[in-house]
């Protein structure tokens, strides 16, 4: 990975691209910094909401501190779920899928509108939150006052304060996807796990010197590298890993010349999805949450004792929609009907299946067994930090537990392919000029 990067700041456009996204990536760290009037540095019981503790974990501490960032991408990509679950259900969108440019930038401006809905009632539920964190969390005189109408001003203001922010989180995500490498929405993602997990680990060394602390720090500390190499290891091995499907295109004599006769194969990755199912099963089962902090009910409620994070109702739930949303995301990415369609037409063939509907049916089972395999991979890794992280300081299973270890894993892979794939379509305009 290292040489790639090497080998694409030697190119100018490249080399271009990567300090956009370093410059964008720069501006969002910034904006998490940047205090809201009103609003005091650092929310100390935060942890009493569970939804607000992963929010803040993958915004880089930003909705802890009541930045201007506060809430991060997570609007956007509720709203992306939203939208991507209503295009197979409505034909309108989904024609509209089908559509190529034109059409996904029509559903962009729609995942837009709704990112923009989404935040709003964030904002909402996050300012009501702050609220009950105790006295001067959120100081209302400081920005209209604390009764009557200067409350309700404050509560707008404060409103289109973080909308705001979530807005302009949002393009700068696309603008790293249009002008700089990767993909945005992925890469402040990656920035803001970073971000906390490096203040966690800094904490923990902190302890180290604390002659009170310091054995079980180092213990702690040591834990965690052991487990986390092992993690980084198995997470490298099946992102990498798929299945190479044989096709044999048969020979064709056209006019004195002959096609074909070539043998080539289809690759079907076992975690063709990434990391996507576990971003939206989090996001729709921190949902609840959100909504009944709206509404100002108690963080010691019904749902948070018996289907909040580390019950059993909460993990069998999460491993049904990380396995609902694999298979979600296979069905949009993997059309066996279309593949086996452009094999026959090209006269190609799959060895031991006939063309047509046996090789879409082949492909459909064979897509589905590996689907399977990678939904049962994402649910272990969604599961380890509760399986082995237990004897490990809490902060860091929390904020840079197997699930951030995966993010991390999948987008610093997918940096590096946009990386080659940048350098190696340079060398191609360099060849052709």
């Amino acid at each position: 990975m290292w040489q790639t990067i090497v080998n694409a700041f030697k190119i100018k456009e490249v080399r271009k691209k990567i300090l956009i996204t370093i410059a964008l990536l720069f501006v969002y760290r910034l904006g998490c910094m940047i205090p809201v009037p009103g609003v005091n540095l650092l929310v100390d019981n935060i942890t009493e909401y569970k939804f607000l503790e992963v929010m803040s974990a993958v915004s880089g501490g930003a909705l802890q501190y009541g930045a201007f960032f506060a809430m991060g991408i997570g609007p956007y990509i509720n709203a992306s779920i939203i939208i991507q679950l209503l295009t197979v259900g409505i034909p309108a969108l989904e024609r509209l899928s089908k559509q190529g440019e034109e059409g996904r930038k029509r559903i962009n401006v729609y995942t837009r509108i709704l990112t923009l809905v989404l935040a709003i009632v964030q904002a909402i539920g996050i300012i009501v939150a702050f609220s009950g964190q105790g006295e001067g969390t959120i100081d209302f005189n400081q920005i209209f006052g604390a009764e009557g109408f200067g409350l309700v001003m404050s509560y707008i203001f404060l409103v289109v304060v973080y909308t705001a922010g979530a807005a302009l989180t949002m393009w700068l995500g696309e603008r790293i996807t249009d002008y700089g490498v990767s993909n945005g929405i992925s890469l402040l993602i990656f920035a803001g796990i970073l971000s906390t997990a490096g203040t966690s680990i800094l904490n923990v060394i902190r302890q180290i010197g604390n002659p009170a602390t310091s054995q079980s720090a180092t213990w702690n500390l040591l834990g965690f590298l052991i487990a986390a190499l092992v993690i980084f290891a198995a997470i490298v091995t099946v992102n990498s890993a798929e299945r190479k499907i044989p096709v044999q295109y048969a020979k064709q004599v056209k006019g004195r010349k002959m096609y074909g006769g070539q043998s080539t194969h289809i690759p079907i990755k076992v975690n063709s999805s990434g990391v996507m199912p576990l971003i939206f099963a989090y996001a729709i089962l921190s949902f609840p949450d959100l909504i009944l902090n709206l509404i100002g009910v108690d963080s010691n409620n019904w749902w948070s004792a018996n289907v909040g994070t580390g019950t059993i109702p909460y993990t069998v739930l999460l491993c049904v929609l990380i396995l609902f949303f694999s298979y979600f995301y296979n069905q949009i990415q993997f059309n066996p009907d279309d593949i086996s369609k452009s094999i026959q037409g090209n006269g190609g063939f799959i060895p031991g299946t006939r063309p047509g509907k046996p090789t879409a049916d082949y492909l459909k089972r064979v897509a589905n067994r590996i689907t399977l395999f990678g939904a049962i991979y994402l649910a272990l890794v969604a599961l380890v930090p509760s399986l082995i992280f237990s004897g490990i300081e809490a902060s860091l299973v929390n904020v840079f537990s197997a699930t951030g270890l995966l993010i991390v894993v999948s987008v610093a892979l997918e940096f590096e392919q946009a990386l080659q794939s940048q350098i190696m379509m340079k060398n191609y305009k360099g060849f052709l000029k």
